[in-house]
């Protein structure tokens, strides 16, 4: 049995939880909301993230960092992307030096357009070998309800792989290892892109023949990112590939295809963050991808319109024009 503190209260890290609970971790959750930890605590529900739902009562919660800090073994990072730099400024006095730290986060940061494993190293001055990444097809409303699941642990580290193997294998969530995290980081962040685009098209009305276009060619911008600083390119055919990109990209459960869909029917991006409030991560990781492409000189034509969407600067209608206006190349690059 491993000690792992969970950090972030939300609907993902309240549910991945649950999977260490069941696969016979003990799992103490920290979170800044004192209504939702509490409720945790002593109604084993989180209603706000997770309607309907009773937790196990081995799962716990409390809003001291400190303690939840010094209870650990592992170190699991489910807070929002954007947040992540500013948390772990405020923590790291008293964050562990010693301990694995799993990433669960999907995003790339804006202003330094660093992966989420690079903001963790840069500033508590840990190790790389001391990251894990856990990603692919995870949608927190499926996987509460015990749905059958797969994710990717990936780490450089091999130690790190057998770690995560350990502490999230159930019978119905399962665990596949990889030892690029590079791909997996890339794969994660750059997929909620293709799904706003994906949302995009199907808010103006487009069918299932342009979805299939923004999903594959979106898959290949990606790929070719992702090669371009070190990734290995079948990492974009496995579960944190594509088959990320076909569940976020096709399930109303995913924010970043409801958030693109409201989008494309309305045309405005005002009124998309009116109606869907969540932290969409998409919203806030295209320009940073767009950058990331910009500096390896990769044609992203899908990233780039998505981007231009989302900073007001283009209109949906005429991002699906000029994506279909863009000099085609060979299918297979």
């Amino acid at each position: 049995m491993k000690k792992i503190a969970v950090l972030g209260s939300g609907a993902w890290g309240t549910t991945l939880g649950q999977v260490m609970v069941d696969s016979g971790q003990q799992v103490l959750i920290w979170g800044r909301n004192k209504k939702v930890v509490r409720e945790i605590n002593r109604r084993h529900t989180n209603r706000r993230f997770l309607k309907g739902i009773d937790l196990p009562r081995e799962l716990k919660a409390t809003t001291d960092i400190k303690a939840v800090l010094e209870f650990a073994d592992v170190i699991l990072l489910a807070i929002p992307s954007q947040t992540l730099r500013e948390n772990l400024e405020e923590w790291k006095g008293f964050f562990p030096k010693d301990l694995p730290v799993i990433s669960t986060l999907k995003g790339i940061e804006v202003n330094t357009q660093l992966r989420m494993t690079e903001v963790a190293q840069e500033v508590l001055g840990l190790d790389k070998s001391q990251f894990g990444l856990i990603t692919g097809p995870n949608l927190a409303n499926e996987i509460i309800m015990r749905q059958p699941a797969g994710a990717v642990a990936a780490s450089e580290n091999p130690v790190n792989i057998e770690l995560m193997q350990e502490i999230f294998a159930t019978n119905y969530f399962r665990i596949y290892p990889s030892s690029d995290l590079i791909g997996c980081e890339f794969a994660g962040a750059a997929k909620s892109v293709i799904a706003l685009a994906v949302g995009i098209a199907v808010g103006m009305g487009y069918g299932e023949n342009t979805q299939g276009l923004m999903i594959t060619r979106g898959l290949s911008e990606v790929a070719r990112l992702g090669a371009a600083y070190g990734a290995n390119p079948l990492t974009f055919l496995g579960l944190a590939g594509i088959g990320d990109l076909v569940a976020s990209a096709q399930s109303p459960l995913s924010r970043n295809r409801s958030f693109g869909e409201v989008l494309g029917k309305s045309g405005s991006i005002t009124k998309a963050r009116a109606q869907v409030v969540k932290t969409v991560e998409g919203v806030y990781s295209a320009s940073a991808i767009l950058e990331l492409a910009h500096r390896v000189g990769i044609e992203v034509p899908i990233i780039e319109a998505v981007s231009d969407v989302v900073a007001g600067t283009l209109n949906p209608k005429d991002a699906m024009n000029r994506i279909m206006t863009v000099s085609i190349k060979a299918e297979i690059e």
